[in-house]
């Protein structure tokens, strides 16, 4: 259709939003933003050659822990965009880096999830278990059952950690929106009584893992997303400045409700893209 203007907003941050000519550094969420399912959005191959050859770092930045890094190269690849597997981060790769800082080597972890949670798991070398795990780690499994969910009840009532990659309580699809991990994560809760340590968004967790491959600080990185309850409280939490795009699933009619807004409003990545060349990048 016609391009429509690009919105820009400002929420007054005193001096914690930086300005579009210091960010060098980006946090990319993928659906919504880049593609929706298996179509790339207007501007998304054009934004990330531009980021390359200026040499800007980015991160991809997904909650969805259903596929594993190499799957989404893969997918992106089907797009025509190319990135590697270290430029991007899910929140089952997340959340089994962040077992890393608490669990030893080899210990006996039980998993909801498919296979973004289970390759990194298996990669990282823990052993998956349904017998006394030690840790229950959680994420969107479309096999989900009642014995799984007894498992879990059972595993963490005995004492084991709860992580989930994410509580997003459902989730887009082509056609209708699907029951998300958090459904999953509601259930697990209504009968523990427990509730998990969030790696994904609107949790920080990601975002700092995120930020810490590329040695980002807070002043020079711009967190970019879909989402008002994900994408842009997340970033609002981490202190991190924010762009909203309205190729995804929320709407600018839904800024003015919003407890939490965006630093900035962009109708696509191509308007982004010209705002960060006319702030002196061209």
């Amino acid at each position: 259709g016609p391009h429509r203007p690009t919105g820009i907003c400002f929420r007054p941050k005193g001096n914690m939003t930086a300005t579009l000519e210091s960010i060098r550094f980006f946090l990319i969420d993928m659906d919504g933003v880049l593609y929706e399912g298996n179509r790339p959005l207007p501007g998304a191959k054009e934004f990330l050659n531009y980021l390359k050859e200026r040499g800007l770092g980015f991160q991809l930045v997904t909650n969805n822990s259903i596929l594993a890094p190499a799957q989404y190269v893969g997918k992106l690849a089907g797009m025509g965009i190319e990135i590697v597997e270290s430029q991007v981060i899910t929140s089952g790769q997340a959340a089994v880096d962040y077992l890393k800082t608490i669990a030893p080597p080899g210990a006996p972890v039980y998993i909801i999830g498919e296979e973004g949670l289970v390759r990194p798991a298996l990669d990282a070398g823990f052993k998956l278990t349904e017998d006394k795990p030690k840790y229950v780690i959680m994420g969107l499994d479309r096999q989900f059952s009642y014995a799984k969910l007894k498992t879990a009840y059972w595993a963490i009532s005995d004492g084991a950690e709860f992580i989930a990659s994410n509580l997003d309580m459902s989730i887009p699809t082509e056609t209708r929106p699907w029951p998300g991990s958090g459904a999953i994560g509601a259930a697990i809760h209504a009968c523990t009584g427990v509730s998990p340590k969030v790696i994904g968004k609107p949790e920080g967790e990601m975002l700092r893992m995120a930020m810490r491959r590329m040695g980002a600080t807070l002043s020079e990185t711009l967190a970019i997303g879909d989402r008002l309850d994900t994408d842009i409280v997340g970033a609002h939490r981490a202190g991190l400045t924010s762009a909203l795009v309205l190729t995804g699933i929320t709407h600018q009619t839904d800024l003015v409700d919003a407890a939490i807004k965006p630093d900035y409003v962009f109708t696509d990545l191509t308007a982004l893209r010209q705002a960060l060349g006319a702030a002196g990048r061209s």
